[in-house]
Parts: structure tokens; C-alpha cells; sequence
């Protein structure tokens, strides 16, 4: 896994970012083509945000569209380095950075609220390279030489990498010494959290970035990344999210939280090909209710 890896991304950094681009269209559908579970765990969670708005071929062809974005990110998400050479400025063109800009002068640590959506790799990279300084949580993944060459590359781009899990300490030092840390709450994990709405379901989502708002007095900024029809790409950040305290700590990590779902349903919803639909984002349920997947 780990030579196939490295060569699929010295492959996708040597070859002009058209080709690769193409090829990874053609890898795109193959995939969906033969992936089973996936492709129908997919269209299973579109049909149920999408149901009452579109028809089975419009969800059919949107799932479709899943695949053939994320291999396309794919490439991009491997060609880092060569962008962080080059410059990202042709590729990339910022909305609304003035919130993270008035974040950063605070002097103040802040929650850089993510998501699987888009080109989240990117994303990160560009956030660094425009000295923001940020501190990125992830998964770490199964293979432990896959895990080391990720984690690399996300150091060289300029963020530093936290591995969930062991984070906490080193997400409430980042903040406390003024660094902004990236945390992504669109996917049911194991980490603690609460059930709030996410396309009309109860899904579980983690408290962290509402935890951490109120513990420490710091906002929240939303930040997306997605891909245009140019195949250039559009970065957005919105409005902060700050904890209101009411005396109810419970209730007010509910209602931010609440918030947090609610911004990040509202950037899927304008790019609905570009998040992970193939996740089980509705797997655990509330004592009262079944699985709808």
C-alpha cells in the first residue's frame, strides 16, 4: 500500500495537471462503476437529503458526480507540493477572507471549522501558505508508513499536523498560544458528541469545537473549499459562530453545535457532488430511533 501510494503521487506530480485531471475522470467512473457498497451507500444518503427534491436519475447521476470529484481532488490533494512550489494564487481565489484576517489580528487562537467537502488537503495547504499558521486534527490512518508520508506532507505544506486521539492537549496549547486549529465535525466518530439536525436527521456530531469555544472564550470561523467548473477552485470563509454562555452549558453546547451543523449543511447544499456521501453519517441514533441506514 505504501510503494502504491508514493507512486501514485510522484505519478500524479509529474505529469501536467490536465492529464492527471483526466485520467483521474476515467479512475473516477471505473470506481463507481464496480464499487458496490459505496455507490449504494452514496445514493442511499442522497435519496434521503435529496428525496422530495429530486428523482432517482438526478440522484443517480449526483452520485456519480461524488466519484468523479473526489478523484479529481484526489490529484490535486497529491500535487501539494508542487502548488506550495509554484504558487496557489492561479488556482485558488479567496471570499470573504476579511473573518479570518480580523481572527488572526486578534491575536487570539480560533476554531477553523471544516469538513470533508471539497478539497479539504488543499484547503489546509493554502491556509498555511497565507501564513495563518494553522494546526490541523486527523484521523491517523491504518498504515503506519501511508500515516507518516500524510502527516509529512501536511507539515511541509505548513500546518501542523495533531493526531486525533491524542489531541487535546495539543489543540488547547495551539489555541492558547494564539494559532488557529482545524477541526472537521461532518463525519459520526468516536469522539464526543451530541445529536443535532443535518438534512432534516438527528446525526450524531462531535462538541468539540463548541467545547473548546466556550472553555477558552474563542470564535468559531467557518472555512470551505470546492472546486469550479473552471476546475479552479473558490475558498469562502463566513461569519464566526461565538459560544453565547446562558447559564446552561449543556444547552448552549447544543445550540452551537446546532449552528456549526447548520453552516456546513448550507455550504453542502450549494455543491451537494462534493462531500462524502459514501460516510454513515447517520449510523448511531438517538435511545428512541432506528438507523435510517
Amino acid at each position: 500500500m505504501y510503494a502504491g501510494s508514493v507512486a501514485l503521487i510522484n505519478f500524479f506530480q509529474a505529469i501536467p495537471r490536465e492529464w492527471g485531471i483526466g485520467i483521474s475522470q476515467v479512475m473516477g467512473r471505473i470506481y463507481y462503476a464496480f464499487s458496490r457498497t459505496e455507490k449504494q451507500r452514496a445514493i442511499r444518503h442522497l435519496t434521503l437529503a435529496f428525496g422530495r427534491e429530486k428523482s432517482a436519475a438526478e440522484i443517480r447521476r449526483l452520485a456519480r458526480s461524488v466519484f468523479l470529484h473526489f478523484a479529481m481532488a484526489g490529484v490535486d490533494a497529491a500535487r501539494i507540493p508542487v502548488y506550495v512550489r509554484r504558487g496557489m494564487d492561479r488556482l485558488i481565489t479567496p471570499r470573504n477572507i476579511h473573518f479570518l484576517d480580523q481572527a488572526r489580528d486578534s491575536g487570539r487562537g480560533f476554531i477553523l471549522l471544516s469538513g470533508h467537502f471539497g478539497n479539504w488537503e488543499l484547503m489546509g495547504a493554502w491556509v498555511a501558505q497565507k501564513n495563518y499558521h494553522p494546526h490541523a486534527v486527523g484521523a491517523a490512518f491504518s498504515n503506519a508508513r501511508v500515516n507518516q508520508l500524510i502527516v509529512e506532507t501536511r507539515n511541509r505544506a505548513g500546518y501542523i499536523n495533531i493526531e486525533r486521539g491524542n489531541a487535546t492537549q495539543g489543540i488547547v496549547n495551539a489555541l492558547k498560544d494564539g494559532y488557529p486549529v482545524g477541526l472537521l465535525i461532518d463525519q459520526d466518530t468516536r469522539v464526543k458528541g451530541v445529536f443535532v439536525d443535518f438534512f432534516g436527521m438527528k446525526a450524531h456530531t462531535p462538541i468539540g469545537p463548541a467545547y473548546l469555544a466556550g472553555k477558552l472564550d474563542v470564535p468559531i470561523v467557518p472555512l470551505a473549499m470546492w472546486l469550479k467548473k473552471d476546475l479552479t477552485y473558490e475558498i469562502e470563509c463566513f461569519e464566526p459562530i461565538r459560544y453565547i454562555h446562558t447559564g446552561d452549558r449543556e444547552r448552549d453546547i447544543v445550540a452551537i453545535t446546532q449552528k456549526c451543523s447548520d453552516i456546513y449543511e448550507h455550504i453542502i447544499r450549494r455543491h451537494p457532488e462534493q462531500w462524502v456521501w459514501m460516510h454513515r453519517r447517520w449510523r448511531k441514533r438517538p435511545a428512541d430511533e432506528q438507523s435510517p441506514v
